[in-house]
Parts: C-alpha cells; sequence; structure tokens
C-alpha cells in the first residue's frame, strides 16, 4: 500500500519543525536574555540526559527481567522504544522537540505513547480482508499458513 502523504508531510515537518524551534528560542530569549536561555537549553539537555539514564535503566531492567520470567516482553520492548525515541528528540536543541522527548520519557506520560505505539504497530501487522491472497492485507497474520511451506523436524537439545 502506497503512502503518497507521507513524503510531503515529511518534508513540511523537516522544514516547521526547526522553523518552530529558532522562533521558540528567540521568544524565550527575547523574554529571559539570551544568556539565560543558553543557560536554560544547556540545563534542559542535562535533564534530558538523566531521564534517558534513569528511566533507560529501568526499562532494561524490567526487559532483563521479563525473560527471565519467560514472559513476552512487549510492554518492556514498547517502553525501550519510547525512550530511545525521546532521547533522540532530547539530542536536538530547542525546546519544541525537548518537550516532546520528555513526554515520551517519563513514566506517567509514556503510557499514552505505548498505546499510541501499539496502534501503530498492530495496524502494520493484522491486514485487511478481501485483498490478494498471500499478497499485503489478506486478512491473515505474518507467518506460515496452512497452504504455505512447513519444515518439519525434531528438536535436539
Amino acid at each position: 500500500m502506497r503512502r503518497g502523504w507521507l513524503r510531503p508531510l515529511l518534508a513540511a515537518a523537516f522544514v516547521a519543525i526547526p522553523l518552530a524551534e529558532v522562533w521558540v528560542i528567540i521568544q524565550v530569549g527575547q523574554l529571559i536574555g539570551a544568556w539565560w536561555t543558553i543557560v536554560l537549553l544547556v540545563l534542559d539537555s542535562m535533564v534530558g540526559a538523566w531521564l534517558i539514564k534513569r528511566e533507560g535503566g529501568r526499562a532494561w531492567r524490567a526487559l532483563r527481567q521479563a525473560l527471565q520470567e519467560g514472559r513476552m516482553p512487549a510492554r518492556e520492548i514498547a517502553d525501550g522504544a519510547l525512550i530511545l525515541i525521546g532521547g533522540t528528540l532530547m539530542l536536538s536543541p530547542g525546546f519544541v522537540l525537548d518537550v516532546a522527548g520528555i513526554l515520551l520519557i517519563l513514566p506517567f506520560t509514556r503510557p499514552v505513547a505505548r498505546r499510541l505505539l501499539t496502534s501503530v504497530v498492530e495496524r502494520r501487522l493484522v491486514m485487511v480482508p478481501g485483498t490478494v491472497p498471500g499478497g499485503p492485507g489478506d486478512g491473515r497474520r505474518p507467518g506460515p499458513g496452512p497452504e504455505g511451506p512447513v519444515v518439519r523436524g525434531d528438536v535436539v537439545d
């Protein structure tokens, strides 16, 4: 399925987001002064780095615990991905993407982002019924089906 709207949206985002960042930095600089704005940007980066380290460590420990318990670590993987995305957003200078990154990193705002991420991933994995059999969107989950090739074998310890 082609998404013709995605490329223009990304192009607009790559133009609009830096412009918004510059505009917000100028507004903050006019409000509190240039040097205080620089101090605030540096402090913001330091708080972001501390949050990434703390929440990343928690996510890693939760992932290891889930694997040791033998359960599927879906929530832990989603949290790790959100912390990684939030940390990447925090690396860019500016306030707008820092706010978005902090919202992805903080443990009390992350569940909302996790639900959004889960719905996006589910839409990409679960296919729409009524399309070409065996092709994208044939209504089945990915993996071998009854008419697909199956390799039979024995498990050797």
